[in-house]
């Protein structure tokens, strides 16, 4: 049964303690697989400034691990509907410390391209399966706050992987972050396999003939998730543009040094990640994500105009303070889309909406690397913000109106 959200809800429904602890797992698990996924970009001054490899090639060795996630999100989304999420988060992070490690000893671009392609498509295990884990143990009307949290994972790594990769591959090479990362993934899977419990499921009516019932599909009730899905892959391209490369803009284009440019964007990454869990608060307080989701769009049009103004005037400062709000609006918009594709799927198909949803982002977000790097060489990095801000702008009259309920 479809329902809209016509208020706010109560937000002091209860929520078991165990469901904070597997929260808490979930955001490490999903944390430590962006960390992954994030660093090559931050390998990128290395390669692009000492190695000497063209800043599109470097970008398109970046996207190698998006790319893996994006081939892999629905398949782990459909496993974690039937057989659970425990062993679908579990075994994804084993499997991704596995071809961390591999990428750790191979030798050539391809082939660490490969094992990062690789160990992107086994991290995705925690995308659908960590967020179905929100949405099975939390109320809904506790479920903004808690997504929030939980979407706080993605730029946490981010920030790891900014305050990490750049010394651990200047110092000691390219190997030692990677190494670090399979270890801290490792960990992780068997701290999950130990510490998170599959929610419980509804059980499934059965009609007077006999049948079983199987829930319709929720794609085939109005374009509610296809919009959703839409806005959220325009959303990512200045979202990953920032993470991609605002590194290399602050010392190329501003003459940051690389330790105070990595410092800029950890910081851009914990205050993202602080502003997603506001946001997801704010939603349940004003009873409706679209709304709270529409003046993120707006605020995203704004930051990145104001970002390409200030770098085209060349204010140091005043460009790494831009660039800090503007990272943080480019991510707030992820948790409330998150919980309302889970939301409007319903139980049994959250997990295949969630990894469709993921599917579409990433998929954005690998055109990012190699197409915004080549934008970026033709003209310039004020243009390019200044251009990527149509991205927000188209996503605007795509936000639904009000927001839907799977019962």
């Amino acid at each position: 049964m479809i329902s809209t959200q016509a208020a706010a809800s109560d937000t002091r429904a209860a929520v078991p303690a165990a469901a904070w602890r597997m929260l808490g797992l979930g955001v490490a698990a999903q944390a430590a697989g962006s960390l992954l996924v994030s660093a090559p970009a931050y390998l990128i001054p290395l390669l692009h400034l000492q190695r000497g490899l063209p800043l599109a090639q470097a970008g398109l060795l970046a996207a190698a691990p998006t790319f893996g996630t994006v081939l892999a999100l629905v398949a782990w989304g459909a496993m974690a509907d039937r057989y659970g999420e425990r062993w679908v988060i579990a075994g994804g992070l084993a499997l991704a410390a596995a071809f961390a490690f591999a990428a750790a000893t191979v030798s050539g671009y391809t082939w660490l391209g490969v094992m990062l392609l690789l160990g992107g498509a086994a991290a995705a295990s925690t995308s659908s399966a960590s967020g179905r884990v929100v949405v099975g143990w939390f109320p809904r009307s506790r479920r903004g706050l808690a997504m929030g949290i939980r979407q706080m994972s993605t730029p946490l790594g981010v920030a790891a992987a900014a305050l990490i990769v750049p010394p651990l591959a200047a110092h000691v090479g390219i190997a030692a972050p990677l190494l670090v990362t399979g270890g801290l993934l490792a960990v992780l899977a068997v701290g999950c396999a130990a510490g998170i419990a599959n929610p419980p499921r509804p059980v499934a009516a059965r009609k007077g003939d006999g049948d079983a019932w199987r829930p319709d599909n929720p794609y085939r009730d109005g374009m509610f998730l296809a919009r959703i899905h839409l806005l959220s892959a325009l959303l990512v391209v200045p979202q990953f543009t920032l993470s991609t490369f605002g590194m290399i803009w602050l010392i190329t284009g501003l003459g940051w040094s690389a330790a105070a440019a990595g410092a800029v964007i950890a910081v851009s990454q914990f205050v993202g990640a602080f502003g997603r869990i506001l946001v997801g608060y704010l939603s349940d307080r004003v009873g409706s994500r679209m709304r709270v989701l529409r003046w993120v769009c707006v605020s995203g049009v704004a930051v990145m105009l104001v970002l390409a103004a200030a770098g085209a005037l060349h204010w140091v400062v005043a460009s790494a303070i831009v660039l800090v709000i503007a990272s943080t609006v480019s991510v707030a918009d992820n948790g409330l889309s998150f919980t309302s594709v889970a939301e409007s799927a319903g139980p049994a198909w959250s997990g295949k909406a969630l990894g469709i949803q993921n599917t579409g982002q990433f998929i954005a977000a690998s055109v990012v690397g190699p197409g915004i790097g080549a934008l970026i060489a033709a003209v310039g990095f004020p243009v390019s913000f200044a251009l990527v801000a149509v991205t927000p702008l188209a996503a605007i009259p795509l936000v639904p109106p009000r927001d839907k309920h799977r019962a």
